[in-house]
């Protein structure tokens, strides 16, 4: 099972990576807004985009994929 990251981390990410979470977004097809939503605690990302949003960046496992 992979761990999962805190938004913090993922955050960190970008910077060492040094791309802008923008750029991700739009690679991604999410709406900016609800990515900076997810990552600031603000979407708790229970359901619907704010999960997905979520098992893309690491911050939450991936129901569909089989534990190893």
């Amino acid at each position: 099972m992979q761990k999962t990251l805190t938004p913090e981390e993922v955050k960190n990410q970008f910077k060492a990576r040094g791309e802008p979470i923008s750029q991700w977004a739009k690679s991604h097809g999410y709406p900016l807004n609800r990515v900076y939503r997810v990552l600031n605690g603000q979407d708790k990302a229970y359901w619907g985009k704010g999960h997905d949003i979520a098992v893309a960046l690491g911050m939450k496992t991936n129901p569909d994929q089989p534990a190893a």
